[in-house]
């Protein structure tokens, strides 16, 4: 993320404070900056890099930072930058794969207000909402919620409703959407291009709902994940292609290439069932058990039929511990 003197959200695309009944500056002032430093040979490096940045949202007056998970993951270092004041050293505390979220420990106080959680299942498309990143109305966005559908990650990644929001927040990992009453209401996730969804169109914040979080927030922060069995991983990164499910890469030394699958091979069942979308297969993936399950799957290669079982894993055997400080 550039630092705070380098960019800024063009002047219309801003929030103005008139606009909004709450205290927009104390809401906004609950998003800090985060870099993450990962190792070299840490499992994520290849696909996400080893120094990362975003944006967090103080949840706790006693020192709790919500950013989304992907910024974190395999972290050796962490730093929070609030829009005022010095760094602080952070610590990596939890991350949950199935919705995304990860929770970072700030190490020294940070003197900012919590932003209190809201309730994301009652905002409706076309409500006014601020993406905020860390730096106040220059770095935030005034959007509304152009979209809440489903959302497949060619990661193995599925949420059953997320949050589509435009005009798109260019520095969009860990943003915070802020809803009419001034409650955080989702963490910015991905932006995506022009058609991506079917519904909507022009550049989009595909936001993580908060609702997603209350049920896990307590194991997240006790025990850096929930208290629930692992879902079973392919290791697999697929697409919709031509009404197909095509295979476009695999994860280094992940339970789909071990058993072979190739760039290019066509998914045609999971567990003798047809998979005609990527939300689909994700989650009858899933339905075949926990991690460790073996996923019996029919494949197309190069107009050739045949079975294949992958013995999946729990992906977060793969990533590096967190470094304690």
């Amino acid at each position: 993320m550039p630092s705070l003197s380098d960019w800024k959200v063009p002047p219309d695309e801003q929030p103005r404070l008139a606009d909004y009944a709450f205290d927009l500056e104390a809401a906004m002032s609950a998003v800090v900056g985060l870099r993450a430093v990962v190792p070299e040979d840490a499992f994520t490096a290849q696909t996400l890099g080893t120094e990362r940045a975003g944006n967090g949202v103080l949840i706790r007056d006693s020192g709790l930072v919500l950013t989304i998970g992907y910024l974190i993951t395999e972290a050796e270092s962490i730093w929070l930058s609030p829009s005022i004041g010095a760094p602080v050293q952070g610590h990596a505390l939890g991350y949950d794969q199935e919705t995304g979220f990860g929770l970072v420990q700030p190490l020294a106080r940070l003197d900012l207000p919590a932003l209190p959680i809201g309730d994301s299942g009652k905002a409706e498309i076309g409500d006014r909402v601020v993406v905020a990143g860390v730096g106040g109305r220059r770095r935030s966005v005034a959007a509304r919620i152009v979209a809440k559908q489903e959302f497949a990650g060619y990661w193995e990644y599925v949420l059953d409703e997320a949050i589509f929001t435009a005009p798109a927040h260019p520095n969009w990992g860990g943003t915070a959407m802020i809803g009419a009453s001034g409650e955080l209401l989702g963490i910015g996730s991905l932006q995506l291009e022009q058609g991506r969804e079917r519904s909507v169109s022009g550049h989009l914040n595909m936001i993580v709902p908060i609702d997603l979080l209350k049920p896990i927030l307590d194991d997240l922060s006790r025990q850096g994940r929930p208290n629930r069995p692992p879902r079973p991983w392919l290791g697999v990164y697929a697409a919709e292609i031509d009404e197909r499910i095509v295979v476009i890469g695999l994860a280094d030394r992940g339970p789909a290439q071990r058993a072979g699958l190739r760039t290019g091979d066509v998914v045609m069942t999971v567990g003798g069932e047809n998979v005609r979308s990527l939300a689909g297969m994700f989650r009858r993936v899933w339905s075949l058990g926990q991690a460790g399950a073996e996923i019996p799957l029919t494949l197309d290669r190069d107009g050739r039929t045949f079975e294949q079982k992958i013995a999946s894993a729990d992906r977060g055997r793969f990533f590096k511990a967190p470094r304690l400080h």
